[in-house]
């Protein structure tokens, strides 16, 4: 939008929009469930033994919030290459 033509840039924004499609991902989560939706990767949730039903049901057990945790961390990460 602002006309900069630099690899840089282009590269912490790539990592910024990543950060933040998954941050809106987790945010939109319980909505989501709600209507019997879950968009999560279900290769970490199987990872840590939960089912799309589990979140749909609202379950707050350590695995369930394992998968968040993970998830979360991937945003952070994207941050750190940011920063």
């Amino acid at each position: 939008i602002l006309g900069v033509r630099d690899i840089h840039a282009d590269h912490a924004a790539s990592h910024i929009g990543k950060a933040q499609g998954i941050v809106t991902c987790l945010r939109a989560t319980p909505y989501h469930c709600t209507r019997r939706k879950v968009f999560l990767p279900m290769d970490i949730c199987m990872l840590h033994g939960v089912s799309q039903e589990d979140f749909i049901r609202g379950k707050q057990e350590k695995n369930v919030r394992d998968v968040i945790y993970d998830i979360a961390s991937q945003a952070h990460i994207h941050l750190g290459h940011v920063r």
